[in-house]
């Protein structure tokens, strides 16, 4: 790769802090003695898990999200009686306050500033791609100061590419770019967008829940009021180059 081009090297995985805020689940679990010694037979709450269409989450009752990708589940005994004991698990999610520096340190930057401000319907940057972005950056392993404009809409082109049905919002970040009629730097985003994805390990897909803590980190930000659902009118964008 070009020197002083987006770097996709990965750091070393460190352990991942408790987070208090994260879901719990409670499960009993009975200890059933027999001949060749005592066994553990779990029972949890019921879990539904389902396909979900895009941009649009379940909202019924009795349903929960499967675990988002990266994170990880700790087991705690939270009481102990006779042959019963009730464990506790709480969700740590993979996204460390580092990632959440690395994304509002680039909202300061003049191009993406003006990309946001440029995108008055929000089609291509509401509040869960947004957040779809931080959710990236975690995955992919850089250290926080390696993470470059670029990095950024290579994330929200990726975003836009699983939670999307249409072409339209892609094109428009690359005519955002590169202008409608330069055609000569388009493979070389797509290359690096080859090689964000191959850094995450294939793992776009975010959850709501993960979308929500991640806005629940620093709600006062000021992209998360970034909501599409309050728009009262949609208007196009007007053109806009790097």
């Amino acid at each position: 790769m070009a020197s002083g081009g987006p770097s996709f090297q990965r750091e070393k995985q460190r352990p991942q802090p408790s987070c208090s805020g994260c879901p719990q689940e409670v499960r009993v679990v009975e200890v059933i003695p027999g001949p060749s010694g005592p066994c553990a037979e779990g029972r949890a709450l019921p879990q539904s898990s389902g396909r979900k269409r895009k941009r649009e989450w379940p909202t019924e009752e009795g349903t929960e999200e499967e675990p988002a990708p990266g994170a990880q589940d700790l087991w705690a005994v939270e009481t102990l009686c006779g042959l019963k004991m009730k464990l506790k698990r709480q969700r740590v999610s993979s996204v460390r306050p580092e990632h959440h520096q690395a994304f509002t340190r680039l909202l300061e930057d003049p191009v993406i500033k003006r990309f946001l401000a440029w995108d008055t319907n929000l089609r291509l940057s509401d509040k869960y791609l947004l957040s779809m972005v931080v959710a990236y950056f975690s995955r992919v392993g850089l250290f926080p100061w390696q993470y470059q404009r670029m990095h950024f809409f290579l994330a929200l082109y990726l975003a836009l590419d699983i939670e999307e049905d249409y072409e339209d919002p892609k094109e428009d970040i690359l005519s955002f770019l590169f202008g409608k009629n330069n055609c000569s730097l388009r493979p070389l985003f797509h290359k690096l967008r080859f090689q964000f994805f191959c850094a995450m390990g294939w793992r776009a897909r975010v959850t709501r829940q993960e979308c929500e803590e991640i806005q629940a980190f620093d709600p006062e930000l000021w992209v998360w009021g970034r909501d599409r659902t309050l728009l009262s009118e949609n208007t196009e964008p007007k053109e806009c180059q790097l």
